[in-house]
């Protein structure tokens, strides 16, 4: 089991090293594609940084923020001022990926909808995520799910199954290599998908199910933890290591006041992964801390992850 974080590195944020510079739609429209592009280099340079800090911190799981090119589905790639120098610094970094073993993914925010009813809605989710797929070839990541861009079903608009056969539906209008490395997760409302529901995707066009541990504490669709990680995880390819979302309960742990949804800081209990070998991204409010901290905690026995604790 290897463990990973997500996006912001907080010890090098506090030396103001980061991935996810980005700008208000007003500053988009005043400065343009010339500023939407000195963002992107500078936040590819930090990736740059992220990624050596990993290596040397035993991290070989990283999720990439979906920011890293401000405003991007207003524009494309290739239009960029900086483009030429952009490709460069991401492939250096993909370089890095290879020499490290590491394996980076994405996470399109909650308004990437693929199953959305408006057709806008679903022509601007199709531009990003092929957009996301676009960098990860650009990093040279393989094309399949060991290189994830992680999604949800987005709401049920009345209709669940129509819904999912939707979002089958625009599967198809995404890039081969999005496709490739499309996978899909459960949610965290009873009104929403659970791992049971999702199968009807997958079923449908192959793509995995993401399994999230928080989420399905509070959605089970009347299935154990266990029943339906293993189900889930068995919707992975053979070859290609499933990848886990796992937080635990700010409610339960940390703020009584808390919304149930809420993610803690830390992991408070040993992360059970039913004798499966999987990739575990913590999706913990303390980030690298928080791993570094289920490491000292849990994981002496059996640190797969190889936290050398270096900061």
């Amino acid at each position: 089991m290897r463990l990973g974080y997500a996006c912001i590195n907080t010890v090098l944020r506090a030396q103001g090293i980061q991935t996810n510079r980005k700008m208000i739609k007003r500053t988009f429209q005043a400065k343009g594609i010339e500023y939407a592009s000195e963002l992107a280099v500078k936040n590819i340079k930090d990736l740059i940084e992220i990624i050596k800090w990993n290596h040397q911190n035993g991290c070989k799981l990283y999720r990439m923020s979906s920011n890293m090119f401000p405003w991007m589905s207003e524009y494309e790639f290739s239009d960029l001022p900086d483009y030429d120098r952009i490709k460069a610094l991401l492939k250096g970094a993909g370089t890095l990926v290879k020499k490290y073993d590491q394996r980076l993914s994405f996470h399109p925010g909650p308004f990437t909808i693929l199953a959305s009813p408006k057709p806008g809605v679903v022509d601007k989710a199709i531009k990003e995520i092929n957009q996301h797929s676009e960098i990860m070839d650009m990093l040279g990541l393989p094309v399949n799910q060991y290189a994830k861009i992680n999604i949800h079903t987005g709401g049920t608009y009345g209709d669940k199954k129509a819904t999912m056969q939707r979002f089958c539906d625009n599967f198809k209008r995404l890039d081969a290599n999005a496709q490739a490395r499309l996978v899909v997760e459960n949610d965290d409302r009873p009104s929403m998908y659970t791992v049971a529901d999702l199968m009807y995707i997958h079923e449908r066009i192959g793509i995995p199910i993401t399994f999230d541990y928080h989420h399905h504490m509070l959605n089970t669709g009347d299935m154990s933890e266990q029943d339906a990680f293993l189900l889930a995880t068995s919707t992975w390819p053979k070859g290609i290591t499933p990848t886990v979302h796992y937080s635990s309960s700010k409610k339960l742990y940390e703020d009584e006041s808390a919304k149930a949804v809420a993610h803690a800081d830390y992991i408070y209990n040993e992360i059970n992964t039913y004798g499966r070998d999987v990739d575990v991204m913590c999706e913990c409010k303390a980030k690298e801390q928080a791993i570094i901290n289920y490491s000292q905690s849990f994981q002496k026995k059996s640190l797969g992850s190889e936290l050398f604790l270096l900061y």
